[in-house]
């Protein structure tokens, strides 16, 4: 029989992984959205469903009072404009390039971060960090192939999702010695409703088929869940434990694009995403010790 602690480990790697795959799930609904609705909308929805959802399951938990009160309101606006920023950019790039291509340049996130926790969290940026992150952007370069038959432009909006969610997770990581990962995961939704739902009633075109209002559904509730997964996976394994596992997302992505859309990746989204996955690999074994619980690094 499995000792408490292995099981919980176990339990919490699974739910990671679970996680992850919520969170391609929202890249998958966004992009089979963007054939029947432009983004900004299907972002407006990706926030208030989700916030609706997320309120609701922790209003029976804590008081709505309690979740409200945090000790840094301005970083918790922060990341959350962070966050809403990524998506944004995100899901542009998911309406015109395939979802594997998309994901592998935004994993180059953790690489950001090697770059500006230094001078943010006051962490000592080593040769071999370096190093690991001149390799990682290598391979966002042939991912994306600039200067190959041209790059195209949405491209860009991938890498500026993945710089985005640099800071995102750093000021993630500020916040956990703070506010509880409830109080950060209600401002998450609520400031992305606050900042994003008032352009419904000038954008809002009421779906005529019902797969599109599947996929609203999915794209609110996909959100809701991979959160809520995240945060119960930390209960149970330590940051440093589930880290790797994050990188589950590139395989779920690869096997949603497949599935749902037909797209195999091609050999230089296989080569660049396995040199950006292996060197962020290498910082996450590397930093270990360092890890903090990361909220939702990757997450849109």
């Amino acid at each position: 029989m499995r000792g408490t602690g292995e099981r919980d480990t176990l339990i919490g790697i699974a739910l990671m992984v679970s996680a992850v795959a919520g969170f391609a799930s929202i890249d998958a609904s966004a992009k089979f959205l963007s054939g029947a609705m432009s983004p900004l909308p299907i972002v407006a929805v990706r926030y208030l469903v989700s916030f609706v959802i997320v309120a609701a399951v922790l209003a029976t938990r804590r008081d709505v009072i309690g979740l409200l009160r945090t000790r840094k309101p301005g970083l918790q606006v922060l990341r959350s404009l962070c966050l809403v920023t990524a998506t944004m950019c995100s899901f542009v790039a998911l309406r015109y390039l395939p979802l594997a291509q998309v994901t592998s340049i935004t994993f180059a996130s953790p690489l950001v971060v090697a770059l500006i926790a230094g001078p943010l969290l006051g962490e000592r940026v080593g040769w071999r960090r370096a190093a690991a992150v001149l390799v990682g952007f290598s391979g966002v370069l042939v991912v994306s192939r600039p200067g190959v038959s041209g790059m195209h432009p949405a491209a860009l909006l991938a890498v500026v999702t993945a710089l985005v969610n640099g800071v995102y997770i750093v000021v993630t990581r500020m916040l956990a010695a703070h506010d509880p990962p409830e109080t950060t995961m209600f401002y998450t939704g609520l400031v992305g409703s606050v900042l994003t739902a008032p352009v419904l009633p000038f954008l809002w075109e009421t779906p005529a088929e019902p797969s599109t209002w599947i996929g609203i559904a999915s794209v609110g509730f996909f959100g809701a869940l991979g959160h809520w997964l995240l945060i119960l996976a930390h209960r149970r394994a330590p940051a440093s434990t589930l880290a790797p596992f994050a990188y589950a997302h590139l395989l779920w992505a690869v096997l949603l694009g497949v599935l749902v859309f037909g797209h195999l990746p091609d050999r230089w989204t296989v080569i660049g995403g396995a040199v950006v996955a292996a060197s962020g690999l290498y910082l996450l074994y590397h930093e270990r010790p360092r890890i903090t619980p990361p909220g939702e690094e990757g997450a849109v």
